[in-house]
């Protein structure tokens, strides 16, 4: 059985709860101006939803703004200059802005601010048994340690002759330790500084 989190839960759900209205409100404005620029981009909703595992191992569906046009298809990895991808999409996802609406999931309770990036249902079953239950023990985050090592991660897996098994076999498992080394140290000042990283992290993108 995984160690309880050190950071108490009903402090940081507070903490969540306060930074996820804080940050909804504030960035109103940036939302509809998105929401009209994807329109206008492509034929489409904006957003795009996929089911993904949360805490305890029970799947909801994310949120992001959609970045890819609506009738296409490939594989489910985004590598490289894929060229799915519309115009505003690649804007996005540089930026990371199309992970904002997960605000939206923060405060419906099925993510966090800080936790274990989620993976889509084929990725969990991957998980070694040792970990599986460690990181699926708290709410999945927005932002993590693995999120700030691998932020260029469709560059790296873009060279690898399969992407799939690279991110399977090798990227993977290098944030699920990330991930369980995070549950086993969570704290109110660690994941304020984790957040500090990923913001200095996207002002610095060229």
């Amino acid at each position: 059985m995984s160690a309880a989190p050190s950071f108490p839960d009903a402090g940081k759900r507070a903490f969540d709860v306060v930074a996820a209205l804080v940050g909804l409100v504030l960035l109103a404005p940036l939302f509809v101006a998105v929401a009209a620029w994807i329109r206008l981009d492509s034929p489409g909703p904006v957003f795009f939803r996929q089911e993904r595992v949360g805490r305890g191992g029970v799947p909801f569906r994310i949120h992001k703004f959609r970045t890819m046009r609506v009738e296409a298809a490939g594989p489910a990895l985004t590598v490289g200059a894929d060229p799915r991808i519309t115009r505003a999409g690649a804007f996005l996802r540089r930026t990371k802005i199309d992970e904002l609406p997960q605000l939206i999931d923060v405060l419906r309770g099925d993510m966090s601010i800080v936790g274990p990036r989620p993976e889509v249902a084929r990725f969990v079953a991957a998980y070694p048994a040792e970990l599986r239950a460690k990181v699926l023990s708290v709410r999945p985050g927005i932002t993590d340690p693995a999120s700030l090592q691998f932020r260029d991660e469709s560059t790296l897996l873009a060279r690898a002759a399969d992407p799939e098994r690279e991110y399977r076999d090798v990227v993977l498992p290098a944030k699920l330790r990330l991930a369980a080394d995070y549950v086993d140290t969570a704290s109110l000042g660690g994941d304020l500084r984790l957040i500090a990283a990923t913001v200095r992290a996207l002002w610095s993108r060229p």
